[in-house]
């Protein structure tokens, strides 16, 4: 039985300003084998309009993309005689502290690392014959529902199955950052398997999709532990604590723990879901190759490093990290605040999207937690969090093609106005008369002023560590008074207002100037994020606890909307819309889906 452990450290007071680096999978390696009466030795294999597929069993077989207009250069490509998709059952292991998170790999169950290829097969259309004999895949046919209902579908499409399976060793040898590593699990039945499927189909002109599935294991889960094995451990953690102890001197002693904490504590929470019943794998793994001299991009929004060549890229939304390893601004976040000092792949906009200095690209699609392993020299290992994959192999001559066919998919954000960047956005706090007198002395100065940006503009109050805002979202009339005047007076001068905004909303039951009461109106409407228990998910904030919008709810859009609309109607032109990045881990959302954990 699979599990899902959630620790939580949002009222921690005193951390580890070093924490340690979160445990992954390590890279997986395992070995191809074809049946050679069914799979041919070479064959090139046309998918849609505009791609090949080659199959060839040179060197323990692999198969290469490439672009008809082409036709010498891959854009994608498995390692010869290595297995492209592999699998693994493993416990997941996730800590949170008010919007920062770290993912860990718990107890590794099983490892499905080799491969073979039963059969490679084009279709012209759907084959009815295929869905028959594949029933044992966890919906049927896999991609039949899609393929059958969509018109679009450009035949001839490819479909390629067999296994994944272990060698019934009890220990087998991976590669984690460069170096061998090993992983024990348990294996009682004669052998391991389970049957896939990867399906790889034209989804425009410059596009190629694919599709990776699997089937039911047959392995068993056993949960009783060795105690031989709990003993090595104990001692280990043991050995560790005085590592500890000595490395981090006065820093552990005023952070040490104090004994055994109970499952709930008033510093940290621990909650432990059990998520699957069955022994279902919960890891797939897509491994293809990479040249050693082969820089990537990409990845969303990242602030640290630009080629993450030898790197592991985790896709997570969360807070971005105030240091990210520098120190020693690092050590002083993360004693205050559990992991607040991030690291180099920690960020608010990640995407599962690369493209690399050889014009080769690729992003995945859904919201499963993915790791990239970029760490060997001469491959990219994907682990995705769930039991299949899909994404989509770009074709493109250069970093804007690539750009360019990449956002002609996801969308692209519409064109700034001109008015963001004709002269200085001034960010200021403090209230109308503030406002009126920086504007005052900016204009004797003669400086181009595009807009004024008012964070305060829905009032403050004071807290534990200081001044904070009301999260209600509407203006504060004590501190902003005569605030259609001065929006007024800005706009006559060509200068806009912006303020800022976020999907959460606080009880502002003890501001005496409020009008509208959001969070209440919100829990009326039964569109906030549910705890556990069906109840409002209070989420910690600093010195206080919000409750999140759920947009999962066909109802929250249109009202949040009506929000953002009167901020329009009183003049507002722009704001920071912040704080995506807090949703809890354990969070029950409306549609029933979870964070891909």
């Amino acid at each position: 039985m699979a599990a899902l452990k959630i620790t939580k450290k949002h009222h921690k007071r005193l951390n580890n300003p070093f924490p340690s680096t979160p445990t992954g999978l390590p890279s997986i390696r395992g070995t191809l084998f074809f049946n050679s009466q069914r799979v041919p030795s070479r064959q090139i294999f046309s998918i849609g309009e505009d791609f090949q597929i080659l199959w060839s069993s040179n060197h323990g077989g692999y198969i290469s993309i490439y672009h008809q207009s082409s036709p010498s250069r891959s854009i994608w490509s498995t390692i010869p005689g290595q297995a492209f998709v592999s699998a693994a059952l493993a416990e997941t292991e996730v800590e949170e502290s008010r919007g920062s998170f770290v993912v860990k790999e718990g107890d590794v169950h099983l490892v499905c690392n080799d491969q073979t290829i039963e059969d490679i097969r084009v279709m012209d259309q759907f084959d009815r014959s295929v869905e028959g004999k594949y029933q044992d895949s966890p919906s049927g046919y896999p991609g039949f529902e899609q393929i059958k209902g969509t018109n679009g579908t450009k035949f001839p499409i490819l479909l390629i199955t067999g296994w994944i399976f272990n060698m019934k060793k009890n220990k087998r040898q991976f590669w984690k950052d460069g170096t061998a590593a090993e992983i024990q699990f348990e294996d009682k039945d004669p052998s391991t398997s389970a049957r896939y499927w990867v399906l790889f189909e034209q989804k425009n002109s410059n596009q190629i999709g694919f599709q990776v599935m699997l089937g039911q294991s047959n392995f068993k889960l056993y949960p009783k532990a060795s105690s031989t094995a709990s003993g090595r451990y104990r001692r280990f953690r043991r050995r560790l604590g005085l590592i500890k102890k000595r490395m981090l001197g006065f820093c552990w002693y005023i952070s040490r723990p104090r004994g055994y904490v109970p499952v709930c504590s008033a510093e940290e929470e621990i909650e432990e879901l059990r998520v699957s019943e069955s022994a279902q794998f919960n890891r797939v793994c897509l491994t293809y190759s990479s040249e050693a001299n082969e820089r990537f991009f990409g990845f969303g929004e990242q602030f640290s490093h630009v080629n993450f060549k030898g790197k592991r890229v985790p896709i997570f939304v969360q807070e971005q990290g105030i240091g990210r390893g520098d120190q020693p601004i690092t050590f002083a976040a993360n004693l205050v605040s559990y992991r607040a000092g991030g690291d180099y792949s920690t960020t608010y906009a990640p995407s599962p999207f690369y493209m690399t200095s050889k014009m080769r690209s690729l992003y995945l699609e859904g919201y499963d937690y993915s790791m990239f392993d970029l760490t060997r020299h001469d491959r990219v290992q994907i682990q995705i969090h769930g039991s299949s994959v899909q994404g989509r192999i770009l074709h493109g001559n250069s970093p804007s093609e690539l750009i360019e066919h990449f956002t002609e998919t996801i969308g692209r954000p519409p064109e700034l106005p001109e008015w963001i960047i004709s002269g200085a956005v001034v960010g200021l706090q403090g209230g109308t008369e503030t406002v009126r007198h920086t504007w005052d002395e900016l204009r004797t100065y003669n400086v181009p002023i595009s807009a004024f940006w008012l964070q305060d503009w829905v009032g403050q109050r004071e807290t534990l560590i200081g001044s904070q805002l009301w999260w209600n979202w509407e203006v504060d009339t004590k501190r902003y008074w005569g605030w259609q005047q001065l929006v007024q007076d800005l706009s006559a001068r060509h200068i806009k207002v912006m303020t800022y905004c976020n999907p959460c909303l606080a009880p502002v039951h003890e501001k005496s100037n409020r009008r509208r009461n959001l969070f209440e109106e919100a829990k009326r409407l039964d569109i906030l994020v549910k705890d556990k228990h069906g109840q409002p998910y209070m989420v910690p904030n600093t010195a206080f606890d919000v409750g999140m919008l759920d947009l999962t709810h066909p109802n929250t859009a249109s009202w949040f909307k009506q929000i953002l609309q009167e901020m329009v109607d009183d003049g507002v032109r722009g704001w920071m819309a912040d704080f995506g990045e807090g949703l809890p881990v354990d969070a029950t959302l409306y549609s029933g889906s979870s964070l891909g954990l």
